[in-house]
């Protein structure tokens, strides 16, 4: 299944889906020779100070809560406070993607083959509180230090994730493009709406529709404009149990 826009958005470019471009945060941008080259390293710098800087001062700011949360972790459900799994990132590389455990320690899904569903019994109490929440993706603030993802870019997903029972690369043509830029804690998708499980082959093309549309239109502002459209999905968002 193709990629499809809707309303006013351009459509992702075939070079971008065949994959014969490789776009940095700073692609778009590039008119010019030597130009271009400064303006392709100034921005990378600065995207990659924001993230460390956003990074660094969440993590600092929210280190009671993360700690408040371990402990409660624990108490909550025997097994480790955090769960790994192995995520696609930039260039279809394999990163280990960090989360605070909210499912039984005998029953977490390392591959992502199994869509969480609503009341799903293999999530603890406290996990369906920061699942909805959110709280469980604080500790790949940590990831973003590490240089393996970005606060904001298409987020990262499991290997054997699904929808309508395919594998996502199965019903998206061009899927791996999205892997284009290093993945993030929020995206575009997801401040849209487009977060949560996939069901159905409509969800995970809209999903990946957004990012594409994200990496061609990619700027430092749009990122701070997706940070704060996250803060008021974090508090009134849906689809996420």
């Amino acid at each position: 299944m193709g990629i499809a826009t809707s309303g006013p958005r351009r459509q992702p470019s075939p070079q971008l889906l065949t994959g014969s471009i490789a776009p940095t945060p700073a692609r778009v941008r590039v008119s010019g020779a030597h130009a271009g080259l400064a303006e392709v390293s100034e921005d990378l710098v600065a995207h990659r100070a924001m993230n460390m800087f956003i990074a660094a001062v969440a993590i600092f700011v929210a280190l009671p809560l993360l700690l408040l949360i371990a402990i409660a972790i624990k108490i909550d459900s025997p097994g480790p406070v955090l769960f790994r799994q192995k995520r696609y990132g930039f260039n279809n590389q394999l990163i280990e993607v960090l989360k605070f455990r909210t499912m039984r320690q005998d029953a977490c899904d390392a591959n992502g083959s199994n869509l969480t569903t609503p009341n799903d019994p293999r999530v603890t109490r406290l996990g369906h509180l920061l699942r909805r929440s959110s709280l469980d993706e604080l500790p790949q603030l940590i990831n973003v230090l590490r240089g393996e993802m970005s606060v904001v870019g298409p987020r990262p997903h499991a290997i054997e994730a699904k929808a309508a029972d395919q594998l996502y690369q199965d019903v998206v043509s061009g899927y791996a493009a999205r892997h284009k830029m290093k993945p993030g804690l929020t995206g575009w998708a997801q401040v849209n709406g487009w977060r949560g499980p996939t069901t159905t082959e409509e969800q995970i093309v809209k999903r990946v529709e957004h990012d594409l549309w994200y990496l061609e239109n990619w700027s430092i502002y749009f990122d701070i404009k997706i940070i704060v459209m996250t803060a008021f999905v974090a508090l009134f968002g849906k689809n996420a149990y």
